[in-house]
């Protein structure tokens, strides 16, 4: 699932400045890593030509000095500009709370933030919080904006209480 290629988000260039954790670097059980993949399977069946990256961000002294542990991030990449999405790729970033220390529970859902992303800044994002609609300069289409809040929902249904990490 991995693409090999990370998206560079560590760059001074880029607004988001390397502010999350690779979801491969996050997962530290086989339950998380299996909500996780059902997170990739999700995310293309509403974005079919989508590729998913587990590890976008750039394995730096910068970057790591700016992640955040309760961010677990994975990123999608389109085959090119998408004029309906407005954008070349999507950072999906998942914010958890993770149990207390020694604890079995699993980390619970806070929320879903998706960035719309070309090489050279972010266009649009839609986050879980308010009205859940996209701001940005370059805003995705209609139907672009339905499918990310399916994709929203479905995400905080596979995270709920007694959901099954095989939900996808």
């Amino acid at each position: 699932m991995n693409s090999g290629a990370s998206l560079g988000f560590g760059d001074s260039l880029f607004c988001c400045r390397g502010n999350g954790m690779n979801a491969s670097d996050q997962v530290r059980s086989v339950e998380l890593a299996q909500r996780v993949a059902s997170v990739a399977v999700l995310f293309r069946q509403h974005f079919p030509d989508a590729r998913a990256n587990l590890t976008p961000w750039r394995d730096d002294p910068q970057t790591r000095a700016h992640a955040e542990q309760d961010s677990l991030d994975l990123s999608f990449h389109l085959p090119g500009w998408s004029p309906r999405s407005q954008c070349r790729s999507f950072l999906v970033q998942l914010r958890l709370e993770q149990p207390p220390a020694g604890g079995s529970a699993r980390p619970r859902l806070l929320g879903v933030t998706i960035r719309g992303l070309t090489y050279e800044s972010e266009r649009w994002r839609l986050a879980s919080l308010g009205d859940w609609q996209p701001t940005g300069t370059h805003l995705p289409q209609p139907a672009v904006v339905e499918a990310l809040q399916g994709f929203v929902r479905e995400v905080f249904e596979l995270f709920s209480p007694g959901a099954s990490a095989h939900a996808a």
